[in-house]
Parts: structure tokens; sequence; C-alpha cells
């Protein structure tokens, strides 16, 4: 804000990421990128971004993550939490394996990934959570998955208040349905993502699913110094869905 021009202080050097196709927004505002995904198509990253192969639900692969960042990379300005499955099963039909599953990419993953973040997170850097509006919001059969999304809610507002002394900004952007290849691993029929998609739209007030560019926009906005005095919130962009 004020004489600086929107994101031109920060130049961040990795983004944290499983999905949304960030890296493209965030190569494009600041430079620097480093992408981390369980099954990474390195042939489709194209330049400007660095990549490995990790899953945060294994402890050893977050602590391989961080150890070539540090080599390769040194300091960190932004991290994106986004490590995430979405499995839905209703209490009455929800295995122990299904729970173990969603919290040991959910919470465990993305706890420890911040945690082996902070030792090379430059003071002043930004780090925000991927949850969901349905943390805040009752909805059907999707009891485990929301657990998960609302325990890293916790853990934002935790990490707000801890790493305040060195000005290190930590939020959470909230999406509502957004049409991403998340789906594909949900557990459900092409027939009942399609159902499910045309259902939810018509519970969202914009009537409209959104696209991963609209959180992309959200999260860039996040890590900005535009949101410089913005610290354990999570908008939600949702079209409204989580609030009317």
């Amino acid at each position: 804000m004020g004489r600086y021009p929107p994101m031109q202080r920060v130049t961040p050097r990795l983004v944290r990421f499983f999905g949304f196709g960030l890296w493209a927004r965030f190569h494009q505002a600041w430079g620097d990128v480093f992408l981390a995904a369980s099954n990474l198509a390195v042939s489709a990253i194209g330049t400007g971004a660095l990549a490995i192969q990790s899953d945060v639900s294994k402890f050893q692969d977050i602590d391989r993550l961080f150890s070539v960042i540090g080599s390769k990379l040194g300091k960190i300005d932004v991290l994106f939490a986004n490590a995430g499955i979405a499995k839905f099963a209703p209490y009455t039909a929800s295995p122990e394996t299904l729970f173990d599953e969603l919290f040991a990419t959910n919470v465990k993953g993305v706890y420890f990934t911040l945690q082996k973040a902070i030792p090379l997170l430059n003071d002043g850097a930004s780090v925000i959570f991927n949850i969901s509006v349905v943390a805040s919001k009752g909805t059907e059969n999707v009891g485990t998955y929301a657990a998960t999304k609302a325990a890293v809610r916790s853990f934002a507002r935790t990490a707000a208040t801890e790493l305040r002394s060195r000005r290190i900004r930590v939020n959470a952007v909230a999406p509502g349905p957004i049409a991403t290849p998340i789906f594909g691993s949900s557990g459900l029929t092409v027939e009942q993502i399609e159902g499910f998609k045309t259902g939810i739209s018509t519970l969202v007030p914009m009537r409209r699913i959104g696209s991963p560019e609209e959180v992309a926009s959200a999260v860039v906005f996040l890590a900005s110094d535009d949101a410089s005095y913005i610290t354990g919130i999570e908008p939600n962009v949702d079209g409204r869905m989580a609030n009317l």
C-alpha cells in the first residue's frame, strides 16, 4: 500500500503447493517458486519453478523437502500450505482408515509443514493455510473432512500469535466448491460428481462453482504487502455460500 505498488516488496521463494495451479500466479507476480506434490507431472510445470515429489503424510518426506529448500533457496518469504485430500462419508459409514488417511495429510501434514518451515521463514514472511467453508458449516456426509479443516483453522490462529514477534503473518483461505481435480479422488463416481456439482451450485448464492484462479487471487493478496496489517483471519472464497 502507500507508495509501494501492489506486491512489489515481497519476493517469495516458496509456495507450498497442492492443487489450484497457484505456482503460475506466484511466478508471474514475484519470481522464484518451489512446488511440492505427491504426484508431480514435472513436464507440465514449465519454467520458473523448482519441483520436488513429497508426501506430507510421511514425516521423512517433510524433512527431506525442507532440507532441499534450505540448500537450494535458503530462506522462505511465502509459505502456502495447501496439502489436502477430500473423501466423504456419513458418520454411520465412516471407517477408521478414512479418518486416519484424512487426518494424516490434512492435519498432521500441514502442522509439521509449518513446524519444519519456521526456521527458514524470513522475518515478515507470510503463511497461508488452505481450509474450507465446511470447517464452520454443518454439511452432511463431510464430518471427518470438515474436522480436519477446522483443526487447520485453529493452527492458523495459534501460529499467528506465536509468530507475531517475528512479524510473520498467518492466515487461512476458505474456499467453497471449486472446480479442481480433487473431485476425482473423492471416491465418488463420475455421475455422482456431476450430480454433486449441479446440486451444490444451487446452494451457492452466486449460482456457480468457483474457479482455481479466484482462489489464487485471494492467496496472492494475503501473501502480498497489500495485506500487511492482516493476520489470523480466514476469508471465504465461496460465492457467499457459508454466510447466506
